[in-house]
This record gives C-alpha cells, sequence and structure tokens, in this order.
C-alpha cells in the first residue's frame, strides 16, 4: 500500500491498534496463556511494524501478520530470560511448533480469534477479580481502550485505574485462572457477570450524555460478539437493551447539552435502525421462555420505542412488564421505576403513594431520583411546596452537572 507520508502510517497503525488490538490480544493470550507476556509481544509487533512498514509496505493482512510477529518476539524473550524454567521451554517449543505448521485457512482463523476474545471477556469477568477490576480490565484489555480514556469515564484518575488493572492482573496470575469459557454447568452463573460488565460499561457511556457515546458502543460491539457466540436468550436481551437505550441518545440532550426528558423528546430523532434490531432481538429472546432481567428490561423499552407519544404508550402493560422484572429481580428501584408507571395509567395519586412508601423504608433515602420522581408528581398535583422541598433534595443528591442544571431549572420554574 503506498504511503504518501510518515504521518499516513502513524495514523493507519494508530487506527489498527484501537480496532484491532483487542482480537490480536485475545489470540495471544490463548497461546501464551500469560496476560502481561501477550501485551508485551503484542506491543513489541506494533513497534516491528513501525520500523519495517514504510520500508516493506503494509501488508496484505496486517493482523496476522502483527499476531504472526508477536509469536516471534515472545519466543525470542523467552529465550532472553536467565531464569529459564521447564514451563517456558515448554512453551517456547509449543510457539515454534505452531510457527511451522502449516497456514490456517482465513474462516477457521477467524472462528479461533473470537473464540479467543470470548475466553478472554470470561477472564475479565471472573468473580475472583472485585468489580471495579472486572470493568477496568474488561475495557483495556478486550476492547483496546486507553487507559487514560476509562479513567475519564469513570472519573478516576489514570494512576487509579491503572492500578485496578494491575491488581486484577496478579489475581489471575496468582490464583490461576485458566483463560477459558466456563463448563455448561457453570456457564450460567459466569454468564451473569460478563452482562453485568458489559451493561455497567454501556450505562457508564449512556449517563455521560455528552461524552459516552464511544463507551456504549463498545458495550454494543461486546454484545454482538456474546451473541454470535452464546446467543442465550439473556445475551440477546441485553443487546436489545442496549439498542433500544442507545436508539435515543440523540434526542436525550438539546445542542448546549441539557437533558430532555423521554415525554419531551422528538421522537423523529430515535435511531429507526438500533430500534428495529432492538426489538427484533427482545422478541427472539421472549419466544425462548428462558428469559430474565435484561429481557424484561428490553421489553419495557421496546414498548416506549412503539409508542408515538408518552400519551399513547402502553403504560399498563410496562406496568405488568415491571410486575415480572420485580418476581424475579425484587429491588426499590424498579419498584421506584414501576411507581412511575403506575403513576402514568392510574395517575400521579397512586404513583406518589407508592413513592412515599419506598421513601420511608429508606432504601432509596439517598438516590436523587426518587426524590426528584416525587418532586414530579407532587408538581403535577399542585402540591408545590412539597415539589419545591423534593427537588431540592434530589438537587443535593445528583452528581451529573446536566442533572443538576435540570433540577435547577425544575426549582427555579416553582419560584
Amino acid at each position: 500500500m503506498p504511503l504518501n507520508a510518515p504521518e499516513d502510517l502513524s495514523r493507519i497503525i494508530e487506527t489498527l491498534y484501537r480496532c484491532e488490538s483487542g482480537r490480536i490480544l485475545a489470540t495471544l493470550v490463548g497461546l501464551l496463556g500469560d496476560l502481561d507476556l501477550a501485551e508485551e509481544a503484542m506491543h513489541e509487533a506494533f513497534a516491528t511494524a513501525l520500523d519495517r512498514w514504510p520500508h516493506d509496505g503494509i501488508p496484505e493482512k496486517p493482523r496476522p501478520w502483527l499476531i504472526s510477529a508477536a509469536r516471534f518476539k515472545a519466543i525470542d524473550g523467552i529465550r532472553r530470560r536467565t531464569r529459564f524454567d521447564g514451563v517456558e521451554k515448554d512453551l517456547a517449543l509449543h510457539l515454534e511448533a505452531q510457527m511451522n505448521e502449516a497456514r490456517i485457512n482465513e474462516a477457521s482463523q477467524e472462528e479461533e480469534i473470537e473464540d479467543d476474545r470470548l475466553r478472554l471477556i470470561f477472564t475479565c469477568c471472573h468473580p475472583a477479580l472485585p468489580p471495579e477490576g472486572q470493568i477496568a480490565l474488561t475495557l483495556r484489555e478486550v476492547c483496546g481502550l486507553p487507559t487514560e480514556e476509562i479513567a475519564r469515564a469513570f472519573l478516576v484518575t489514570p494512576a487509579t485505574l491503572a492500578q485496578r488493572i494491575v491488581r486484577a492482573k496478579a489475581v489471575i496470575r496468582d490464583k490461576a485462572i485458566p483463560y477459558q469459557v466456563p463448563l455448561s454447568q457453570e456457564l450460567s452463573a459466569r454468564l451473569g457477570a460478563v452482562l453485568q460488565v458489559v451493561y455497567l460499561v454501556f450505562n457508564a457511556g449512556y449517563s455521560a450524555v455528552a461524552t459516552g457515546a464511544e463507551l456504549s458502543r463498545e458495550a454494543i460491539r461486546l454484545g454482538r460478539l456474546l451473541v454470535d457466540l452464546l446467543p442465550e436468550p439473556e445475551v440477546m436481551g441485553l443487546l436489545g437493551l442496549m439498542l433500544l437505550q442507545e436508539s435515543r441518545r440523540v434526542a436525550r440532550s438539546s445542542a448546549e447539552g441539557e437533558l430532555i426528558l423521554l415525554e419531551q423528546q422528538d421522537r423523529l430523532l430515535w435511531n429507526r435502525d438500533q430500534i428495529a434490531e432492538g426489538i427484533s432481538l427482545t422478541a427472539n429472546a421472549l419466544a425462548s421462555r428462558r428469559f430474565g432481567t435484561y429481557t424484561l428490561q428490553a421489553a419495557i423499552a421496546a414498548v416506549h420505542a412503539e409508542a408515538t407519544s408518552t400519551a399513547s404508550t402502553d403504560w399498563r402493560q410496562i406496568t405488568l412488564l415491571y410486575d415480572g422484572l420485580l418476581r424475579i429481580h425484587p429491588s426499590p428501584v424498579v419498584e421506584l421505576n414501576r411507581a412511575v408507571a403506575v403513576a402514568m395509567c392510574e395517575g400521579p395519586e397512586q404513583g406518589l403513594r407508592l413513592i412515599d412508601g419506598l421513601l420511608a423504608r429508606e432504601e432509596l433515602a439517598n438516590y436523587h431520583l426518587a426524590h426528584s420522581a416525587r418532586a414530579d408528581l407532587c408538581r403535577r398535583l399542585g402540591r408545590l411546596s412539597e415539589a419545591r422541598a423534593s427537588y431540592e433534595r434530589a438537587l443535593a443528591l445528583a452528581g451529573q452537572e446536566p442533572e443538576r442544571r435540570f433540577l435547577a431549572g425544575r426549582l427555579q420554574e416553582l419560584i
């Protein structure tokens, strides 16, 4: 491939790293069985590309080239080690044997690479790792996102994020966690942790209205990968849920970054392709009759997506779906959402009664959305002093600046 300037090559390699490093690393981890060794070999392979490609040209298939170069680097690195134990000798011999094998056809190689990525996802989300370590490691090693970018999204310093990654790697090494998808009898229990991490990543991006698109895209990309490799109902349900929520991204905020509530959004701005795909996935998951929380949440999002306005939304169906969600996953947040749906179909008095009952239990005492929902219902009922007090409480608890501006605006309207 002809290059017009050194900057062209740098840009191409940077794009390759961003798009392919997760897949390349997964393959190398599968070969080497060591995350640190695989990372080191991959970085050396990219450095070699920077050195050689200006003279040799960019190979027709850059990813296999980089994997092959990383294998050579790993063998060289193992040989250089002064304390050369038996295990490492075996590994070096194994890698050399692989290098001498006939080329694997492209189709099976693609399949192996995707299997490697799945193994890496399950390793990064192993229950022995703390949740914050699971997220950091998944985004860094599976998605290939820079440490600084992940740190910025989770509002921590790069040093803190790097420490989480180091600790997570240490757990994998010290506990000798294998790079493999769990056996079928363990898969259900382990799959839950993987889906939870993917959804946490998505929500981190979705909550950051102005800056979170990249994280949400990564979560959706992981969701697609999981559906391709493990087409279980809940995996389809999670991908459907993320697509349906993401379809509203453009309509959720103004050009100035101000929040726009669901009832005021311009539904013509919703992404119809994402809605169609999300609804199709959700329908398939529901048809299995083996669905769980993600599928039910996706079904609720689908009811919203199919309505042309808040007034025409089937709130009774949404309430029934929340009833189902409460049966399999009881939580005060689900109760709060159900109370809002009840308010929409039975009137604000009914919804307010449920929310007051929830707040009396104090489980949501510090949850700003509970106070915000109460304030909104009080406003609709004309109980303005109560509405003002609840908005003030919500404002005191809200952490995101767009939410704070929205609540401050609502308070201003009541003065």
